[in-house]
């Protein structure tokens, strides 16, 4: 019987895959609201968060390629970790989902009937559609999850990135009005006590999601070298569409009348509508969507291996272990696609998308933040560890990575202790009932692996 072979990932492949991971044109509202000072919060964000992430997952990455972060915890504070970081990196990215297909939603309400945006009926309908569809494309396989993800966050994000930002140029240099001052004062955010930095810390999970590609580690030809290759390459694109994109909206759609879930589709649509484009915004729209479909698909499949493989290893029961014949966790893909229509109905519970949008950002920004803070961690406990002939080197050596790790252990812990403030548009609940929510929330996920761990069975570790 002819062994069938290998097929390897490509650099561009992999940081193109990294990109659906990290940027989702749906992010880009979020900050356009501070307008010409969204510069300011990227900027921050990038220096305390993105580069401290970008650089120690490549690092751990090139020492420790036989996974993504819960190997990389594994190895520097023992299997009860590591399994709470992938824990915890795989439940926030179920309430990841909800979010950004929120915003899917909103996208194809645009192209069709822009009322739609606000029917809570309506966007739990779409949430609940598109997320199965790209649940049965990953029963598949990874090979076709990973063309998916390539090829959709080409067409569908960076696309339309690019024509946002080209649209917006020739928006400004035809003399039209620009709704936000440009000087260095405006540069300068204007807070309003700690409800605009819990806002603005939404910034933070902007940024995240630099590790999830190291699911596709094994599947490179040269994995110490190629992937801190693609993780470069991916922040580059990443944060030049972050920083522009978000600009292009806040300059032509006034802040009082952005929507945290259909702004980008206001910004299409006031600037085709100017040059008498009108008939380019459903296919806009359905670019956007395909890109965001590739984006959700890059999350499906990132973290359900990660959990596979602790539940091999005896962390977790034998139900989290079934595998179809693609090589796909089956019963893992079920629990967070029944997961996914349960946080979808919270959109029937609150008045306003935008509210929902919020508080379920803020609970995945709050969740997502432990295992950033585990990551950070392994990395100062593993600086001095043994390096390969192509592992990639932090500047500085083992004082760099230390540096490197203790500014993104602390900002994910400020940003922790912030976020449990409702933003200052939040006003849906009431300040106390949703710290509160978030609390509880917070909890349930991480406490709920460490005892899974303490009960556990030496039978559940597979053959």
């Amino acid at each position: 019987m002819a062994t069938q072979k290998k097929q390897y990932l490509s650099v561009m492949s992999l940081a193109m895959i990294t990109v659906a991971a990290l940027f989702g044109l749906g992010g880009l509202t979020e900050n356009a609201v501070f307008g010409f000072s969204a510069i300011f919060f990227y900027g921050v964000a990038a220096v305390l968060f993105f580069i401290p992430a970008a650089l120690i997952s490549a690092f751990l990455a090139s020492r420790f390629p036989t996974g993504g972060v819960n190997v990389w915890v594994s190895n520097a504070f023992g299997k009860k970790w590591g399994l709470l970081a992938i824990w915890v990196q795989w439940l926030q990215s179920v309430a990841l989902y909800v979010t950004v297909l929120s915003f899917t939603a909103a996208t194809i309400a645009f192209a069709f009937n822009p009322a739609l945006a606000n029917n809570d009926l309506f966007i739990v309908g779409i949430i609940l559609v598109a997320y199965w569809g790209v649940t049965l494309v990953n029963f598949r396989g990874m090979n076709l999850s990973s063309t998916v993800s390539t090829y959709g966050v080409a067409i569908g994000t960076i696309l339309p990135g690019a024509l946002l930002i080209l649209l917006a140029l020739a928006w400004i240099m035809g003399g039209n009005p620009i709704q936000f001052q440009v000087s260095l004062e405006a540069a300068i955010p204007d807070f309003q006590g700690i409800n605009s930095l819990a806002l603005a810390i939404g910034g933070v999970l902007l940024y995240a999601g630099i590790e999830m590609s190291a699911a596709h580690i094994t599947r490179l030809r040269n994995p110490s070298r190629d992937y801190p290759r693609a993780i470069m390459i991916a922040a580059i694109i990443s944060v030049v569409l972050f920083v522009f994109g978000s600009l292009a909206i806040a300059a032509v759609v006034p802040e009082k009348s952005l929507s945290l879930v259909g702004g980008i589709m206001e910004a299409f649509s006031t600037m085709l509508g100017h040059y008498s484009l009108n008939w380019a915004i459903p296919v806009v729209s359905l670019l956007i969507v395909l890109g965001t479909l590739a984006q959700i698909n890059t999350w499906i499949a990132g973290p359900c291996q990660g959990v596979l493989k602790v539940a091999r290893e005896g962390s977790l029961p034998p139900f989290f272990q079934k595998v179809n014949k693609h090589k796909m966790p089956t019963n893992i893909l079920l629990l967070q696609g029944a997961i996914v229509t349960v946080l979808g109905l919270v959109f029937l519970a609150m008045p306003d998308p935008s509210d929902s949008f919020s508080f379920l950002t803020a609970m995945t920004t709050q969740i997502y933040l432990v295992m950033y803070m585990l990551m950070f961690l392994a990395g100062i406990f593993l600086a001095g560890s043994k390096a390969g002939k192509n592992a990639f080197s932090i500047p500085g050596g083992k004082a760099g990575v230390w540096i490197l790790g203790g500014v993104g252990f602390l900002t994910s812990l400020a940003a922790i202790s912030i976020g449990f403030f409702p933003p200052s548009q939040e006003q849906a609940v009431s300040p106390e009932l949703y710290t509160g929510l978030l609390a509880l929330g917070m909890a349930v996920v991480v406490v709920a692996p460490l005892l899974i761990y303490h009960f556990r069975k030496r039978s559940w570790a597979a053959g």
